[in-house]
């Protein structure tokens, strides 16, 4: 059963409603974000090159909120120099190129993919 609305009230419900909307939203994505950021971590130590184990184990998070946004998660290695070079080879010092190993993009591409319908059934689900 439809909630009757008097005419003078209805701008405010139709922003009650909206606000109501936009909050599952945020939170559907927030909740959503975090898991997909933990995904990534694992794939990236598991495709990360291995000759130590060191930097394949040097994935990290960091996740910033702040009042009234999305948390944003930044996922980077703590050896930041060494992901270029491994991701997209790099030059010898006697001349001649180390093979690029492709891990992080890979990665990135099944995340985000799925992030993306993560997003759209966030908005989908709380339309309903």
């Amino acid at each position: 059963m439809a909630k009757q609305v008097d005419i003078n009230n209805l701008a405010g419900e139709i922003a009650d409603a909206l606000s109501t909307y936009s909050r599952e939203v945020v939170d559907k994505i927030d909740t959503s974000s975090e898991r997909i950021a933990k995904e990534a971590i694992k794939k990236l130590k598991v495709t990360s090159p291995k000759k130590t184990g060191k930097y394949a184990k040097s994935w990290k998070q960091k996740k910033e909120k702040r009042a009234g946004e999305l948390a944003a998660h930044t996922i980077y290695n703590e050896k930041g120099w060494l992901t270029h070079l491994l991701e997209n080879g790099h030059g010898k010092k006697g001349g001649g190129r180390v093979e690029a190993i492709p891990h992080i993009r890979p990665a990135e591409r099944e995340v985000v993919e799925q992030f993306v319908k993560d997003v759209e059934e966030a908005i989908r689900s709380a339309a309903e």
